[in-house]
């Protein structure tokens, strides 16, 4: 197995770090690799913000669905679908005036745009989680930066066409967090279809799910009424707290990026 290969088959989601800094030519490396992610046209329709005043990561902690190791990560980067960067220089270009010169309406930022913004910056995030795996870093994504739109907003002074997508923690493993095994996946014949997509029967999520289901009924005591993975993962994460929030705070954010 080659060196790449083997990186991405041991990666894993890190959130105890050694009281350490990241040295700013390490940061460098890993943000000069982001920069160079695939991206749409060459566009670069992304931003990232490097937070480092302890007390937003203080709020970050607190914001993002109370998880305390973020204001503990050494480098915090977080990652942005930006619209606002074009949209700025195509006004300042006089794309406004070369419209009403041609007849034609000004389009402004949709949500086709939105998305493939978002695809951008995902790239660039994963980009540099694995130069940073390739450096020593352990990493873990943040998505609960898409709740609380408000607070974020004016805690970064996001405009209207820019949408947190992830957040993302980086920092020098612990020992214990090194020798932890990585989380196993779902097997191909769930996952990767040729040509089409395939809908799973009740035999098939069975299977897929075998393990987790022995898991779960060897732990302790359950929920009350919960009677399987299925139940369990609708409750702890498709309807929870923190899931209804996320959905206030996306609707909110696409509103405004719609509206103005």
């Amino acid at each position: 197995m080659n060196p790449i290969i083997e990186l991405l088959h041991a990666r894993k989601s890190v959130r105890a770090y050694e009281d350490r800094p990241v040295e700013e030519e390490v940061k460098q490396q890993i943000l000069m690799a982001a920069l160079r992610a695939p991206t749409a046209g060459n566009l670069m329709l992304y931003s990232i913000i490097e937070v480092s005043q302890q007390a937003a990561k203080d709020t970050l902690a607190r914001t993002c669905d109370n998880q305390p190791f973020i204001a503990r990560a050494p480098l915090v980067l977080l990652f942005l679908a930006d619209y606002q960067r074009w949209w700025d220089y195509f006004l300042s270009s006089g794309v406004e005036g070369w419209c009403q010169r041609q007849g034609l309406p000004l389009q402004k930022p949709q949500e086709g745009d939105l998305f493939l913004a978002c695809c951008d910056a995902l790239i660039a995030a994963h980009t540099a989680v694995i130069a940073a795996e390739s450096l020593g870093l352990g990493s873990c994504y943040i998505g609960d930066i898409m709740e609380n739109d408000e607070a974020h907003r004016q805690l970064v002074d996001l405009p209207s066409y820019t949408f947190p997508i992830c957040l993302l923690c980086l920092g020098y493993p612990t020992q214990q967090q090194k020798d932890r095994p990585p989380v196993p996946r779902f097997g191909q014949e769930f996952i990767i279809f040729r040509d089409r997509y395939h809908r799973l029967d009740r035999g098939q999520f069975e299977r897929m799910f075998a393990d987790m289901e022995a898991r779960f009924r060897q732990g302790g005591q359950k929920p009350a009424g919960i009677e399987n993975v299925g139940q369990a993962t609708y409750a702890r994460k498709f309807d929870a707290a923190f899931s209804h929030e996320m959905r206030r705070s996306v609707r909110a954010m696409l509103q405004r990026w719609m509206e103005d």
